[in-house]
């Protein structure tokens, strides 16, 4: 028998979760024991705490080119999409008893984002899902048509978490735009703050702009996990005078819009994983491009595998393919055993008896969707890494 060739383990599953950066770690420390007060004292401890929660919010916001009182620390992404959707149902509802509020997505959405709309469609909230098309773009076309005066948010995810795919955020930002001024001109419509657009940019966080003001969003969520950041902290961008009521009660913490005590070492680590990210983003993106590139190209010429999603409008560290022939989840335990780190879909989707939903709304058929697998790269991925793990896909293929 052939000895398996022993490396390091290779981790390609940088969508699910990043590990935190020293500088990180570096810049939570003095909160875990030295600066451990309660941000809302008004003595010393208190007042450093708080302090740092301001500094991190100067940070953030400064690279969001928008006002520090326009983010809002939350505990995770999940609490953050949550916050924005129903957030703004709620909103909607307190001046418009008598109308039913609609909610343009797209199929393609984090489950984080569709269990809330279906969540919401139980309440008579009235969801549109949008479908991309076979490469996984969403046409901003299509959401500028079905924009209505009872379209209280669109939320669109601004790079997809299974396939990568960039979606076309300042179109239709735009033609949400263009929709509210002809509303505006129009003495009789008393809605003209509707409709809203949200984007998840916690994929996009670590390669695309994230100015807000250039990408026309109302709201926007991004989660330090994805950024080599500590996980159960993340933020919701809310654009000045955005209408949003809260989800949770109990402290006038966070503009009344997330009560409870602030997490200061997580905010502080996020305030300096988003820094670092940034500061790298160009030159990582070239980097990480390259690799991707050889990736694909070299997967492509084996049997029976085709690429998920589009080659152009994609983001950087992101590779999914079908395998034909492939059950996808004993793929996965077999790179595991030989030290690659990879996913068949969304991490958060993991328990559902189907095939990944993205993929299937791509045209795909069941089959295909059981034979996907998602290659995610990284700040310390190397060429080497993608050689072995192309070497021991080639093997458990006997190709």
């Amino acid at each position: 028998m052939a000895k398996t060739e022993k490396v390091k383990r290779v981790y390609l599953d940088n969508a699910s979760a990043t590990p935190v950066d020293p500088l990180v770690k570096d810049a939570m420390a003095p909160f875990w024991s030295r600066g451990f007060g309660n941000p809302g004292a008004v003595y010393k401890e208190g007042v450093i705490a708080k302090k740092a929660i301001e500094n991190s919010r100067r940070e953030i916001a400064g690279v969001l080119k928008c006002r520090t009182n326009e983010i809002i620390f939350v505990n995770g992404a999940t609490e953050s999409l949550n916050l924005a959707i129903r957030g703004a149902i709620g909103a909607w509802k307190k001046t418009n008893k008598n109308r039913r509020p609609e909610i343009i997505t797209t199929s393609i959405e984090h489950e984080a984002v569709l269990d809330t709309c279906r969540a919401l469609e139980k309440e008579g909230v009235k969801i549109v899902y949008v479908k991309p098309d076979e490469k996984g773009i969403v046409n901003a076309k299509k959401i500028a048509e079905l924009l209505n005066e009872n379209t209280v948010i669109v939320s669109v995810m601004y790079a997809n978490n299974e396939i990568g795919t960039i979606e076309p955020i300042k179109e239709i930002g735009r033609a949400i735009r263009l929709f509210k001024l002809a509303r505006t001109i129009d003495y009789r419509l008393k809605t003209k703050d509707y409709p809203l657009f949200h984007t998840d940019a916690v994929q996009a966080a670590n390669y695309l702009s994230l100015d807000v003001n250039s990408l026309g969003v109302n709201l926007l969520t991004i989660n330090a996990a994805k950024i080599y950041g500590p996980k159960g902290t993340a933020i919701l961008y809310v654009k000045d005078k955005t209408p949003i009521e809260p989800i949770l009660y109990g402290g006038g913490q966070e503009k009344e819009l997330r009560p409870g005590t602030e997490n200061v070492p997580l905010i502080a680590g996020l305030a300096k994983a988003l820094s670092i990210t940034r500061g790298m983003c160009q030159k990582e993106s070239r980097r990480l491009s390259a690799l991707r590139d050889y990736f694909i190209k070299q997967l492509l010429r084996l049997p029976a595998v085709g690429l998920n999603g589009d080659t152009l409008n994609r983001l950087p560290n992101n590779v999914n393919v079908s395998i034909g022939g492939i059950d996808n989840e004993y793929f996965v335990i077999q790179l595991d055993e030989a030290g690659i780190a990879c996913s068949t879909r969304s991490t958060c989707n993991t328990g559902s008896d189907r095939g990944s939903h993205v993929i299937l709304a791509l045209g795909k058929s069941e089959k295909e969707a059981s034979e996907s697998v998602r290659f995610t790269l990284g700040r310390f991925t190397t060429k080497k890494d993608i050689d072995y793990t192309l070497r021991t896909i080639r093997r458990l293929l006997n190709v």
